[in-house]
């Protein structure tokens, strides 16, 4: 089966909006075991969606067309198939009602302009909307079927999964969805978790892939044998050791899986950030549950919130600095004693482009665990990234020390890409 994707649309192709629903799209196909030949971005007009259309259906057995169904002028997509077809458009008198009974029950009149998502090229097979008022439609055009779906997320994937779907896999007998295993790691890059894993032997029929996702990296397996591919993970995951951060069973995120360890040790979390200003906690409140572990954040981001805050002693600012491992473990037993929590960690730095001196450049980070038995501390040197990216980091690196701590590894790891600071 050949298939390809269309996406249309004047805001992706200005990149005023990412395109989500393609992107979406391929992972659900790649996950039952198809990967489309092309996949192609065009804009709102009929001289370049028309053309499209009829070269697509000389060469493919399924396109998949996204947007342009909407009420507007600018939504052609409708137009579009019914000239590659040959066809003229006409009025879908059912989906007509159907849209007039959708606004009726929302006690709304419905506007004279949303009659154009009722024409549709003639002979369409109406694909129903439950969730919003464009129908999808689909239409034979020379060797190829194409399936259109509305551009709003939501709708898109109720269409594509509940109805499109199944009716292309019962066409094709597909039955070949793919196993994925995927492990995050950070500490390493590409080359270095190669490095590591280059011995490991993988079954011919395994894909071995890596996705970036600063400041992470995922490791990927994909195949048709779900033990095989969980026999080569965990192989790979033991090669990695202390590189491998979590696998996607243990969690979607680092923060997820930081709660499930939380959780599963009954303990208790406080943060007191500065450089970082609320990005570990953003990222921990994120995940559904957290309120069950963590406490309080506080963003203890001048000298005098260090002091009013979580109790820095001002001989320590004068003597060390606000940059510095003895400033960061007064901020994580500071926040400790304030929540009476199990654990506090604390991150003071600077994220820059500015604030750098010749003994603390950009990117000087200091961290530090707070435990009931004792503070471990570091203070780093981050590449000179953007300010997002140190922050990022930087939180990574805080998170992975409470990681490190819950699963009995050294706390302080080691990573190629920081270097420990030095006066």
């Amino acid at each position: 089966m050949k298939i390809e994707i269309i996406s249309t649309g004047d805001e992706i192709i200005t990149g005023q909006i990412l395109d989500t629903n393609a992107n979406w799209l391929c992972q659900q196909l790649f996950s039952q075991g198809v990967q489309p030949q092309r996949l192609h971005t065009v804009a709102d007009q009929l001289d370049a969606l028309v053309p499209l259309f009829q070269e697509a259906a000389q060469r493919s057995d399924i396109v998949l067309v996204n947007g342009g169904l909407g009420p507007t002028s600018d939504d052609l997509s409708s137009e579009a198939a019914a000239k590659a077809q040959g066809v003229p458009l006409e009025l879908n008198e059912s989906w007509l009602k159907t849209m007039e009974n959708k606004f009726h029950q929302q006690g709304r009149t419905m506007a004279p302009a949303n009659r154009k998502q009722a024409l549709l090229p003639q002979g369409a097979q109406v694909i129903d909307n439950p969730k919003g008022t464009a129908c999808g439609f689909s239409v034979q055009i020379n060797q190829a079927t194409f399936y259109f779906t509305p551009g709003v997320p939501h709708e898109f994937k109720h269409m594509f999964s509940e109805l499109i779907w199944p009716e292309i896999a019962a066409q094709y007998q597909l039955d070949n969805p793919l196993s994925q295993h995927k492990i995050t790691t950070f500490g390493l890059g590409e080359s270095g978790i190669h490095q590591l894993i280059k011995d490991v032997p993988i079954a011919p029929d395994i894909h071995l892939g890596y996705r970036t996702a600063a400041p992470e990296i995922e490791v990927k397996l994909i195949g048709a044998n779900s033990q095989t591919i969980a026999d080569s993970a965990s192989a790979i995951e033991q090669a990695l050791g202390e590189y491998a951060l979590f696998n996607h069973q243990q969690g979607d995120c680092l923060a997820s899986y930081i709660q499930t360890l939380m959780l599963k040790h009954g303990a208790t979390l406080a943060l007191a950030e500065s450089c970082t200003g609320g990005m570990i906690a953003a990222s921990l409140v994120a995940i559904s549950g957290s309120s069950a572990y963590l406490d309080r954040a506080m963003v203890t981001y001048s000298n005098q919130a260090k002091q009013d805050l979580v109790g820095v002693h001002e001989t320590t600012l004068t003597q060390y600095g606000a940059v510095s491992e003895a400033t960061a473990v007064e901020m994580a037993q500071g926040a400790r004693q304030s929540a009476q929590s199990d654990y506090a960690l604390s991150v003071t730095g600077i994220a820059g482009p500015t604030g750098g001196t010749p003994d603390k450049p950009v990117g000087t980070v200091a961290f530090a665990l707070a435990t009931p038995t004792q503070v471990f501390s570091q203070m780093l040197l981050l590449p000179a990234k953007s300010r997002t990216i140190t922050r990022k980091i930087a939180a990574t690196i805080a998170l992975d020390m409470l990681r490190r701590h819950l699963t009995g590894l050294n706390v302080i790891g080691q990573y190629d890409f920081a270097k420990p600071w030095q006066k």
